[in-house]
This record gives structure tokens, sequence and C-alpha cells, in this order.
């Protein structure tokens, strides 16, 4: 949460204020409703602030770390498969918020594809706020009713003989898809690998990027 001026722990009565635009009418109730918190004691600026600044850093390039690792270390994806909130522990990432989280593997012949029919639940944690598109009812209906339809439109062009598998994201168990590790990447250094992967690979519409040509 920014608002244009610096505060100290000791500026408790300060209150929180935007300036760089008139704010909505949700913006309005966080403020009150964070002020009001703050006036009772209940939490302080710099807690805020660090709350803010920890959803922020939440990003893809998280998600990506646990994919290029499962792609260069097969005990870890093992792991990551059995038991993925144990397994991404390892690796220091943070899944609070998660009471279930599954890793399921695309393959030659499977591929999975995440959606949250009910409202927009999504592995936050490990790849930030989900995208528009996401959750919105087109895609929702889309990939439900035509999957295979509804990807080949997102740039995912499956064989007929690949077995698409649908995985609604609901609020007990979140989805986190391991796309297929790339040809001609054996080179690669797993810090390189985690480049290739992509939030909307790990969501299961998009394939993970190629390497650049040697």
């Amino acid at each position: 949460m920014s608002d244009g001026h610096v505060h100290t722990a000791g500026q408790a009565h300060q209150p929180i204020a935007k300036d760089e635009h008139e704010l909505t009418y949700f913006e309005k109730r966080v403020v009150a409703l964070t002020n009001l918190l703050r006036e009772k004691g209940i939490i302080t600026i710099d807690e805020v602030r660090r709350a803010v600044e920890e959803m922020e850093a939440r990003t893809p390039t998280l998600g990506a770390k646990v994919v290029a690792r499962a792609w260069t270390d097969p005990a870890f994806k093992a792991r990551l498969l059995g038991d993925a909130k144990a397994a991404v522990a390892e690796l220091g990432l943070s899944t609070d918020g998660i009471n279930h989280l599954v890793v399921p593997e695309n393959t030659e012949s499977v591929h999975h594809v995440v959606v949250c029919t009910l409202c927009s639940c999504y592995p936050r944690p490990l790849l930030g706020e989900p995208p528009d598109w996401y959750k919105s009812a087109g895609y929702k209906n889309q990939i439900i009713s035509n999957p295979r339809a509804a990807l080949k439109e997102m740039g995912v062009e499956l064989d007929e003989k690949v077995e698409i598998r649908v995985l609604d994201s609901t609020a007990d168990v979140r989805y986190l898809v391991l796309p297929r590790r790339p040809p001609g990447t054996e080179h690669m250094r797993e810090e390189q690998l985690a480049g290739l992967v992509t939030r909307d690979s790990m969501i299961g519409v998009a394939e993970a990027l190629a390497p650049a040509p040697r």
C-alpha cells in the first residue's frame, strides 16, 4: 500500500491516504479499516508495510524456481509430486494460506490445465496474483466445455492422443502445473531453466519457453 508519505512506527495517528488519484469505494474501505486497526493498537504501519511488501514479492519467479529444481533433480521432483508443500519448503518458499498444494506433471500423454470455476482460487504464494482472464467467465466456460479448443486458441495445440485433464482449484486444494522441460535444454543450469518457465505454463495454458539458439 503506497501513500506517498514516509511513515514510522511512532506516527500511530497519521492516516494512510493516497495522493496520486481519487480513492475508489473499496480503497476507502481498506484505508478506513487499516486506520481503525492502527488506532486501536491491533496493527502498526510497519506491519502493514511488511505485509504489502511480502505480497508484492510473490511473483511467478517463485514457482519457476520450483519447476527448474524439479527438472534438474529427480529426487526433488519425486518429493514434489508426492508432497508438494514439503518439497517447496525445502527451497525456503512459503505456502502459507494453501491448505493442500498439488503439483501435476505434464507429459507426452497427459496435459493438465487449471481453472477455478467458483471464484479465483490460485497458488498466490508461488505465482502472485492471478491474471484477469483466469477470473473471467469466458475462460472458465471454454476450458470446461471444450478444453482442447480453448488451449488451441491460447496457443497450445495438442495431439488428439494427448489426454487433457482440467483441474478445478478450490479453497482447499490449489494446483501448480509442472510443465514439460523443453528439448535442447540439457546444457542449461537451473537458474537458466527458471527463465523458461512462465506463469501461464504453470497454469497449463502454455508450454515452457524454448531456449534461444546456441
